[in-house]
């Protein structure tokens, strides 16, 4: 049996969990207030305070440090990599502590497992960081050589999830061709070709469907002439497109659940909101038909969004179910994929990655 220690630093919050192997023994979410974390500068700088939760959680169970056969972090913004298991590295750690790639608290998952494996002498990994990028070269071509179209998206949950679809079908994920649908705070819809995420939308920059906080592709010209309107500053167009868009700037929320509130009062423009919503999710699946070249075993939604089956899904497989059998997996959890992603390479299903100097 193998003991598993995950540790899933968010921006607000520390998620922690103990498994073993794929059954969860233990799991924490610990919030973090902004006057807690007020007084660090950068990311790198919360090492102790997050630290000294992790021990804090371990305090609290039966387990000790040295029970651990390994410690897995989310991955944060490292190079674009492939998909699958990485070994954490001196070459890894550098540039996540300097942030040559970006800022982010889940840039903290691989410096914490390290450290805290370091103590006991055991492996210690990430799993599909965000920029796992299998994108076909032609798919990054956007129009214009100044505008690469980027492969950032929800890809621990996206891979996850199409691996248990796979075994539900009884086949290995290598085998399948999915669309899959993370519906969340921000939306990406990719086509994975035989164990490849070979086309996705950057659900980080607003490329893609919109969202409950994003806008989504917009009409490039209307966005230009806004820019240079003077009316807003950059940071208040960048909010625009991120964090200020989608359902917030229609409806003046970001929660599905209040939407589907509003439409069951009869707010009329709340349900056209959300229908397009779907439209839109539902044309990106389309898209997707390309890369795989018609041939998908099933169109797979999940995240948060998925739990709304009344209204969001059902509009959904009205417009798609056509295509393929639809499978729904809602939600996503991140601590179990990152478990489940250790596991096999400790068991020896799957080869560990190196992180190296491709450069």
């Amino acid at each position: 049996m193998f003991k598993i220690l995950v540790i899933n630093p968010g921006s607000t919050s520390t998620k922690l969990a103990i498994f073993e192997d794929e059954r969860m023994i233990k799991s924490l979410n610990i919030p973090h207030s902004n006057e807690e974390l007020k007084p660090f500068k950068k990311i790198a700088d919360q090492h102790s305070f997050r630290m000294e939760k992790i021990e804090g959680f371990l305090n609290g169970t039966d387990y000790s440090l040295k029970d651990f056969s390994a410690i897995v972090g989310r991955g944060g913004l490292i190079r674009p990599v492939e998909g699958g298991t990485y070994r954490i590295n001196e070459k890894m750690l550098e540039e996540l502590r300097s942030a040559k790639y970006g800022e982010h608290a889940s840039n903290l998952g691989a410096i914490l497992a390290h450290d805290l494996a370091n103590e006991i002498g055991v492996p210690s990994f990430i799993v599909d960081p965000v920029v796992v990028d299998e994108m076909e070269e032609v798919s990054k071509v956007s129009g214009h050589p100044d505008f690469v179209r980027k492969s950032i998206f929800h890809a621990l949950n996206q891979r996850a999830v199409a691996r248990q679809a796979a075994m539900d079908l009884s086949k290995k994920y290598e085998e399948c061709n999915f669309i899959v649908a993370h519906m969340g705070g921000g939306v990406s819809v990719g086509a994975h070709k035989k164990g490849r995420v070979v086309d996705i939308n950057n659900a980080l920059d607003g490329d893609g469907p919109f969202s409950p906080e994003r806008s989504g592709t917009v009409p490039l010209t209307s966005l230009i002439d806004l820019c240079y309107s003077e009316k807003y500053s950059f940071e208040e167009m960048k909010k625009k497109i991120k964090g200020n868009g989608g359902l917030v700037s229609y409806l003046d929320t970001n929660s599905a659940l209040e939407v589907e509130k509003m439409i069951k009062n009869g707010d009329e423009e709340a349900e056209l909101v959300y229908r397009a919503l779907a439209y839109q999710i539902s044309k990106w699946i389309g898209r997707m038909i390309i890369p795989l070249e018609g041939e998908v075993d099933a169109i797979i939604l999940t995240g948060g969004l998925a739990y709304d089956s009344k209204y969001l899904v059902s509009w959904i497989k009205e417009k798609v179910s056509y295509i393929a059998p639809m499978m729904i997996f809602a939600g996503g959890d991140e601590e179990k994929a990152l478990a489940i992603g250790t596991l096999r390479v400790l068991q020896g299903e799957e080869m560990e990655k190196i992180y190296g100097d491709l450069s």
